[in-house]
């Protein structure tokens, strides 16, 4: 397959601090604030945003890193204000849609981390699909420690990936996780050496720019879900997306590429 690189551009006026890539099939974007430690301010949020909502067409899978040898250290506390109680839900409910937005928008996301993965960053982080670590990786939920609690999404997603007692112990005493032993709990699908988590993340996210869009799709959106029904629901929501996933073009050419001993090669 030939690779045609775009050179990286700044996402549209209002919306900075986020670098966009586009190799083929792939998008990669790189938070651009290291000397911050890619700390997210609302300019960054909203480069995510703009990305998100409207994709290039020609992208089938997403990687996302931060420059610098950070992902990103959380929320950039030297934006925020003294806020009215409204404000502050507000602001919590965009962080929610933009997680939303990054975990359902229908493209796979991969995350290649080194360095701070704190705060918000891990929120983002969570909100991937496929997440990578360098050795350097640090996790964090300092909120607590700083006479706040989270605001993102964590109590579903991170909560979710270590569970209700663990994360509770981990905003309490702002307990920090290694990389191995973010590995070990689930905080990252892959642990590689220095300096590998981005080839590494394209690499991956390359792999499953192969799979049929809809499938990808309907793994992104009916898993999730699923874990929120009864088990009858969800039975029958997996035999929903049996049924989309199995009587279209994809699935013949699966099944010709496997009777024909060759790869795939789904539209």
């Amino acid at each position: 397959m030939s690779l045609t690189t775009s050179p990286q551009t700044r996402l549209p006026d209002g919306a900075g601090h986020v670098l966009v890539e586009v190799r083929d099939d792939i998008a990669i974007l790189t938070f651009d604030r290291a000397e911050k430690r890619n700390a997210i301010s609302d300019a960054l949020a909203d480069g995510l945003r703009a990305f998100f909502d409207a994709p290039p067409k020609s992208v089938r899978a997403v990687v996302v890193t931060g420059a610098g040898g950070h992902f990103s250290a959380g929320l950039d506390l030297g934006e925020q204000s003294r806020r009215e109680p409204a404000d502050v839900m507000k602001h919590s409910r965009r962080w929610h849609q933009l997680m939303d937005t990054i975990q359902f928008g229908g493209l796979p996301v991969v995350a290649a981390m080194s360095g701070s993965v704190i705060g918000g960053g891990l929120e983002i982080a969570a909100s991937c699909h496929v997440r990578v670590a360098e050795p350097s990786t640090r996790f964090q939920l300092p909120e607590g420690k700083r006479g706040i609690f989270v605001g993102g999404g964590a109590t579903v997603r991170i909560g979710r990936i270590l569970g209700p007692d663990r994360m509770t112990e981990m905003m309490l005493t702002g307990r920090v996780y290694d990389a191995a032993e973010g590995y070990r709990l689930g905080l990252a699908h892959y642990l590689v050496g220095e300096g590998e988590g981005l080839d590494r993340a394209i690499a991956l996210a390359r792999d499953i720019a192969s799979n049929a869009s809809l499938v990808n799709y309907l793994v992104i959106h009916s898993i999730a879900r699923i874990d929120d029904m009864s088990r009858g629901d969800g039975l029958y929501a997996e035999s929903l997306s049996a049924a989309l996933s199995q009587t279209g073009p994809d699935a013949l050419e699966g099944l010709r590429a496997f009777l024909e001993k060759r790869k795939p090669n789904f539209s």
